[in-house]
């Protein structure tokens, strides 16, 4: 079995909670479920699979955590992990940059050496424009708890089960 670290950023809560039922649904144990606010980048190591997830701020912004942590995550090398993305949102009223963070991430890991994994459907989902989004799917979970919380649970689970199966 290979070895998942979650690694968040989260201001209000909301993306931590998120992290923590998608580690329920993978049975990620609690000392492997990281805030990037306070982790040491050297925390990635042990990982086979890293889960990383942020909120989108302003218009497409990087949760502020990330902006120190990212550049750190960057200089490591994350040679023959598998990463995969979770990010929330609002998509009504940032119609145009909807987990625009999220792709944030997946730009700038684009060169350090992991694969990618946990793309998702778009399918079902209100937003007009997002970074997040490549050759038609999101790269990772998109949440909208703001206005899309009934479908958050359903979300969490079909993507838990996709990305078990493609590790």
């Amino acid at each position: 079995m290979k070895k998942i670290g979650i690694f968040y950023g989260s201001s209000t809560g909301t993306t931590e909670d998120i992290a923590q039922r998608i580690a329920d649904k993978l049975g990620v144990q609690q000392g492997d479920i990281h805030n990037v606010g306070d982790a040491d980048v050297q925390a990635v190591t042990p990982y086979d699979v890293l889960i990383l997830g942020t909120s989108t701020w302003g218009v497409g912004d990087l949760q502020d955590d990330w902006e120190d942590f990212l550049p750190k995550l960057k200089k490591q090398d994350l040679s023959g992990k598998a990463v995969a993305f979770f990010g929330t949102g609002d998509c009504s009223s940032f119609s145009d940059s909807f987990c625009d963070a999220m792709g944030a991430l997946y730009t700038g890991l684009q060169q350090a050496g992991c694969s990618f994994c946990g793309a998702f459907s778009v399918d079902g989902y209100s937003y007009d424009d997002s970074t997040a989004v490549v050759d038609g799917q999101w790269v990772g979970l998109a949440i909208d708890e703001i206005n899309e919380s009934f479908l958050t649970d359903s979300r969490i689970a079909q993507w838990a089960e996709e990305l078990s199966k493609a590790l």
